[in-house]
């Protein structure tokens, strides 16, 4: 399975464009939307077009630990917003979170619930994160259309 629209452009929203190598809310280098490793140090540019790339480079490593951790069938949203929520938190945590527990029980509403509770960086609760796990829920309880 792939990310679908909605999930891509609700990454690249939150995420943002950052042509620039910074260093993130709790000090790991980042640059394009979002992307992090060892090839990224402070002083690093790309372009538009390579942001674009390490994005989807990114993403099939994430989709593909989505698929795995999760035993019980999704719709496109629903994958679109673990997809999402794992880009952002990292799969391990997605891995050990009660969100993945209750969803592989079939408890979808009750893993939807779960997304509000990881709204922090550093120990304290970001408005960003905040605003971003809501539409990850949001995202996750939309029927998919096809």
């Amino acid at each position: 399975m792939k990310i679908n629209h909605a999930g891509l452009a609700l990454i690249k929203h939150f995420e943002g464009l950052r042509l620039i190598a910074y260093q993130d809310l709790v000090g790991v280098w980042t640059i394009g939307y979002g992307h992090t490793g060892a090839d990224v140090r402070a002083g690093l540019r790309i372009t538009d077009a390579e942001a674009e790339q390490l994005l989807l480079g990114d993403l099939a490593r994430f989709e593909a630990g989505v698929a795995n951790a999760v035993k019980v069938p999704l719709n496109p949203n629903q994958f679109a917003a673990l997809v999402s929520f794992s880009y952002n938190l990292g799969l391990g945590s997605l891995q050990q979170s009660t969100l993945l527990r209750l969803l592989n029980r079939g408890d979808y509403a009750g893993a939807a619930e779960q997304f509000p509770r990881w709204n922090r960086a550093g120990g304290n609760a970001v408005a960003g994160l905040t605003r971003r796990r809501l539409e990850e829920q949001k995202l996750f309880r939309t029927p998919a259309s096809d």
